[in-house]
């Protein structure tokens, strides 16, 4: 039983309609020559039929999309489409199957297989020249470049930091006024609220307020009642109350006239009354005599020297501490914008000698760099053993589930092991195989295999060549290498992976080794590199 049967059954596909047959000029031609495909569509006159319009099958490059012909032949017509394609890189390549659209629905070509050839240079012919001697070259350093990105950013540092101090405006400091008594604070208060001019302006709510709170503050510091928290009579009723627990020396006539102002302001705030000039003037002159008459009718205590002193003092030590937490403040502030600076200044050179992708990995991390620097495992995998040596422990995959049960039909075992997909930055795949009677391995045929079940994954525009591939051991066996076009499902977009595939045949058994990375990732090339490198197979039993 032939291994082509096998994949028959692993890469089992759909049968192509009888209407579309699939030709091609030739299957081998030379670099840059143009393969003509040519697509046939037997179909009714009322058939709709739609060619694709692409710039490319698989990994060859349609040159050229000719006019369709039609041949009548009694009731039906043959449509006769061709493209013209072409490869400037040698190797060995499948056009995929073309979807044709007939009737709304797709209808599929057959894939061919083709071959592009070096340009052989005959070197017999050729005239020969005389080695020519080294040529010194003058260097051609680029350290000026560095040098004058370093200048230029100190530059604009420098510009950013006069223009600061040029232009910043620092806030004005309120100094806070501390007052020693609240006779003091209540006296500096009715004056300021004069210079407001609320009054003038028309404000005559808010001066009332200001009025009203002023005296109320000064009663609540002064007697140590609720004064703010307390309503008009409430508050007239505990000063009553004070004045006779404290024998306080408060007239009938003092306490009247304080109510008449606070009634006056709760008019003036809830009831929108407007007094005239001369009310305002006179409940101001009641509220000054009330704060003065209170303020006399205190017994007097006398000072004791020594407090004073120590007033003063922790005035002084709060004055001294606030000027301290300003001035660490501002030594942060300053800290913090030459830490920025110098971190800035650091990433622009190291950008500038090592590239901007070396200052990015080391900033937001990179998943590849991570695996070749960290601790590799060398591992057996399968039977036939294959020995590899990984970043990481591949994973055992369940062969039952990837596979159709058909194929069981021919396979005596069949083992799977994986790191990542294909979707992922790097993918690794081993796979062995037993099958139950002797069988000739295709190379081909396995190739063909994995890179159609590759296009059923979503991978398009394939590209390979192929080399024989030897261990260190002599275990003689198939390289194949190339690039592809995948989806990658977390960043959304599609990403080109490069390849490798190497395949093994021992006692009828096959052993496969797939490793694929981004192309252009440094690290992932070394991953590959590594792994491709220490490969090695045990003697099949």
């Amino acid at each position: 039983m032939k291994l082509k049967l096998l994949f028959i059954l692993l890469f089992t596909s759909t049968l192509f309609a009888q209407k579309v047959t699939t030709s091609i000029d030739s299957t081998k031609k030379k670099i840059g020559a143009e393969f003509k495909l040519t697509l046939k569509a037997s179909v009714k006159k009322t058939d709709k039929v739609v060619f694709p319009k692409a710039k490319n099958f698989g990994a060859l490059e349609v040159i050229e999309s000719y006019k369709i012909d039609t041949i009548k032949s009694n009731d039906q017509y043959e449509l006769i489409k061709k493209y013209g394609l072409t490869q400037f890189d040698s190797g060995k390549y499948t056009i995929p199957r073309i979807s044709i659209v007939i009737n709304g629905k797709p209808t599929f070509s057959d894939s061919l297989k083709i071959e592009v050839a070096n340009v052989k240079v005959d070197t017999l012919k050729q005239k020969m020249f005389e080695i020519k001697d080294i040529i010194p070259v003058e260097s051609s350093s680029d350290w000026w470049n560095y040098l004058l990105g370093i200048l230029l950013l100190i530059g604009l540092g420098f510009l950013a930091f006069w223009l600061f101090k040029k232009y910043y405006k620092k806030p004005e400091k309120i100094e806070e006024i501390v007052y020693k008594t609240p006779i003091e604070k209540a006296t500096s208060l009715l004056q300021q609220l004069e210079k407001k001019e609320l009054i003038q302006r028309g404000e005559i709510k808010n001066y009332y307020s200001e009025l009203t709170d002023i005296a109320r503050t000064y009663i609540e510091e002064e007697i140590h009642i609720p004064a703010m928290e307390s309503t008009t009579s409430e508050l007239i009723v505990s000063l009553r109350n004070v004045s006779k627990n404290k024998k306080l020396k408060l007239s009938k006539d003092t306490l009247e006239n304080l109510e008449k102002v606070l009634m006056q302001a709760d008019l003036v705030k809830f009831a929108k009354v407007k007094p005239l000039e001369f009310e305002i003037e006179e409940d101001k002159k009641r509220i000054t005599s009330t704060i003065v008459t209170i303020h006399k009718a205190i017994p007097e205590v006398v000072e004791d020297k020594d407090e004073l002193e120590v007033w003063n003092e922790e005035q002084k030590q709060k004055a001294l501490a606030k000027k301290a937490a300003e001035r660490k403040i501002k030594q942060i502030k300053t800290a913090v914008i030459v830490g920025v600076g110098v971190i800035a200044l650091t990433l622009f050179i190291t950008s500038s000698i090592k590239g901007f992708d070396f200052v990015k990995d080391i900033i937001l991390g990179n998943e590849t760099k991570e695996l070749v620097e960290g601790e590799w495992v060398l591992s057996e995998y399968g039977n036939p053993g294959v020995i590899l040596e990984t970043p990481k422990v591949l994973k055992r995959i369940d062969a039952a589930k990837v596979l159709p049960k058909n194929a069981y039909a021919v396979l005596k075992e069949m083992q799977m092991f994986e790191f990542g997909t294909l979707n992922q930055k790097i993918f690794i795949g081993i796979s062995t195989n037993k099958f139950k009677q002797p069988t000739e391995v295709n190379f081909e045929t396995v190739l063909e295999g994995i890179t159609k079940n590759w296009e059923k994954l979503g991978a398009q525009n394939m590209l390979f060549k192929q080399e024989e591939f030897n261990t260190d051991k002599g275990v003689t066996g198939v390289k194949a290498y190339g690039t592809m076009t995948v989806f990658d499902k977390e960043e959304e977009e599609s990403e080109k992976m490069y390849y490798e595939i190497l395949l093994f045949k021992q006692d009828g058994g096959l052993q496969q080794i797939i490793v694929a990375h981004r192309e252009g990732d440094v690290y992932g090339e070394k991953i590959g590199k590594r792994i491709i490198n220490s490969a090695e197979l045990k003697q099949a039993q």
